[in-house]
C-alpha cells in the first residue's frame, strides 16, 4: 500500500523492471509512480512504478541506438553474469560481453572478473539493427600482444612465469597479460615419469623456463622446465662408457627382462636374451628379484631414444666360444638333471650350467603325451649328443639313440655270452664221443 495522499494499491510486478523478493525493504521510501487505474465508485487506485522505469529505459534505448556504431566505446553496467560471457547494459539495451573477448589471456569464468553493478568501459565489436544484437569486446581496447611475440620470446631463450592452471598434459604458463605458454608434461623432467603436472608446479608459482617453440598464427607457445638443467642423457657415456660394469637395485621385473636403477630417475634394462650364456630362461624372475642388487655390464646406451642396454650374462666371458665345443662333441653321451619341462621336449642342465634339450621327438619311439608323467624336474638322465650349434648356442640331445646303443651293447653282450655257452657246450659233447681208452688217456 502506498501512500499519495490517499490509500493506492501497487502490485509487486509493477515496483521495478526486475522482480523485487524483499517488499519490507521498500516500507517509507519514496518513489515516484504513475496512476494507471481508478475505480471512484469503490475507491481504488492502482499505480505502477514499473511504467515510469519502462518509458525512461525506452527515451535511454532511442538515445543510444541513435548513437550506437561499431567500434565505438561505450560504458555499460554489468547485468548478467554467464558461462559464457557477461550482458551489460548499455542504456536501455543489453550487449553482450563474450568470455573470449574479455582478455587476450586464459579466462576461467566471467565472474572472475567482473560482478553485478560493475561500470566497465568496452568497444562495440558488431551491431547487428535487425535482430537488435550487440557485440561487446574489452580486449579490443588493448594492442594484441600477440603481435611481437616471436620477436620478444625466441626460440631457446629463457623466460619468467607464473602458473596459471593446470591440465592432466601439462601447466599454462602467463608470461605476461594476455600471452600464456604450455609447458607438456613430458617437458618437465628429463628423467622421472611424472603422473600429474601438480607433482613439479603449482598454481600461482614463479618458474623459469625455456622456449621451445613459437607457433605465433596459432597463438601457442611450448616452454620446457626440464631444458634448464642439462640431460643427464648427454653425460651419461662420460659417467659410464660401454663396457664397464655397475651396480644397481632392481626396480621391475617384466615377461622380457628386468630394468636396473643406475642412478636417481635412469634405468638400465637386462634383456632375457642377456641374462644366460648357456640356461635357457623362461622368465625373468627365475634369476632376479624387485629390490635385489645387482652387477651389470653397459653394452649400450641411446641417447636419443634414452634408453640403456645392460648385461648380466656379459660379467663373464662367452663359454660358446671357449671350452664347450671340446667338451661337449656330438657323438658322445652326457649326464644332467632335467631343468624345464615343455611340450616340445625336456631341458636337461649338464656339468657347467650349460644347457642341452632333448626334443620330444628324440624321447622314444613312441613319446607320451604329457612329458610330465614320465620326467620329473630333477631326474638325472643320459642322453647322446647329437649337435652342438655354437652359433646359436644349442646342444641337442638324443635319450633315444642312448637308449638304442644301450640295447646294442646288451644285444652284443648277450652274444659274446651265446658264443662262449656254444664254445662249452661243444668241448663236452666232444668229451662224450670219445673211446674208453682215450677217456682214460684223457683223464
Amino acid at each position: 500500500m502506498v501512500d499519495i495522499g490517499v490509500r493506492a494499491f501497487l502490485p509487486g510486478s509493477q515496483i521495478d523492471l526486475a522482480p523485487v523478493r524483499d517488499l519490507d525493504s521498500l516500507v517509507g521510501k519514496t518513489f515516484a509512480f504513475k496512476i494507471i487505474k481508478i475505480n471512484h465508485r469503490r475507491g481504488n487506485v492502482v499505480i505502477s512504478r514499473r511504467s515510469l522505469l519502462e518509458e525512461t529505459r525506452n527515451k535511454r534505448r532511442e538515445n543510444t541506438l541513435s548513437t550506437l556504431a561499431e567500434g565505438q566505446l561505450i560504458e555499460g553496467i554489468v547485468k548478467n553474469i554467464t558461462d559464457y560471457g557477461a550482458f551489460l547494459d548499455l542504456g536501455g539495451i543489453d550487449g553482450l560481453l563474450h568470455i573470449t573477448d574479455i582478455s587476450w589471456g586464459r579466462v576461467g569464468h566471467p565472474s572472475d572478473i567482473f560482478s553485478i553493478r560493475d561500470k566497465v568501459e568496452v568497444l562495440i565489436l558488431k551491431y547487428d539493427q535487425e535482430r537488435g544484437r550487440i557485440s561487446l569486446g574489452l580486449k579490443q581496447k588493448t594492442p594484441d600482444p600477440w603481435t611481437k611475440v616471436e620477436e620478444k620470446y625466441s626460440k631457446g631463450s629463457r623466460i619468467q612465469g607464473r602458473v596459471v592452471s593446470l591440465t592432466d598434459y601439462g601447466a599454462f604458463v602467463e608470461l605476461e597479460p594476455g600471452v600464456e605458454g604450455l609447458v607438456h608434461i613430458s617437458e618437465m623432467s628429463w628423467t622421472h615419469e611424472i603422473r600429474h603436472p601438480s607433482r613439479v608446479v603449482a598454481v600461482g608459482d614463479q618458474i623459469e623456463a625455456q622456449v621451445l617453440h613459437v607457433d605465433q598464427e596459432s597463438r601457442k607457445i611450448s616452454l620446457g622446465i626440464k631444458q634448464i638443467a642439462p640431460n643427464p642423457w648427454d653425460i651419461l657415456e662420460d659417467k659410464y662408457p660401454v663396457g664397464s660394469q655397475m651396480e644397481g637395485k632392481v626396480k621391475s621385473v617384466t615377461d622380457f627382462g628386468a630394468f636396473v636403477g643406475l642412478e636417481e630417475g635412469i634405468d638400465g634394462l637386462i634383456h632375457i636374451s642377456d641374462m644366460s650364456w648357456t640356461k635357457h630362461i623362461k622368465h625373468p624372475s627365475e634369476l632376479f628379484k624387485k629390490g635385489q642388487t645387482v652387477k651389470a655390464v653397459i653394452l649400450k646406451i641411446d641417447r636419443e631414444k634414452e634408453r640403456l642396454s645392460l648385461g648380466y650374462k656379459q660379467l663373464e666371458s662367452d663359454p660358446w666360444e671357449g671350452d664347450i665345443p671340446e667338451r661337449y662333441q656330438v657323438g658322445v653321451t652326457a649326464t644332467g638333471r632335467v631343468s624345464k619341462i615343455a611340450e616340445f621336449g625336456l631341458f636337461v642342465e649338464l656339468d657347467g650350467g650349460v644347457e642341452g634339450l632333448i626334443h620330444v621327438s628324440e624321447i622314444g619311439p613312441e613319446p607320451p603325451a604329457k612329458l610330465e608323467e614320465q620326467f620329473e624336474l630333477g631326474q638325472e638322465i643320459t642322453a647322446k649328443i647329437v649337435k652342438v650349434d655354437c652359433e646359436e648356442r644349442k646342444i641337442a640331445l638324443s635319450l633315444w639313440d642312448h637308449l638304442k646303443e644301450m640295447e646294442q651293447g646288451q644285444l652284443d653282450e648277450f652274444h659274446a655270452f651265446q658264443g662262449t655257452v656254444d664254445q662249452s657246450l661243444g668241448r663236452a659233447a666232444q668229451t662224450t664221443e670219445e673211446t674208453p681208452d682215450e677217456k682214460t688217456e684223457a683223464e
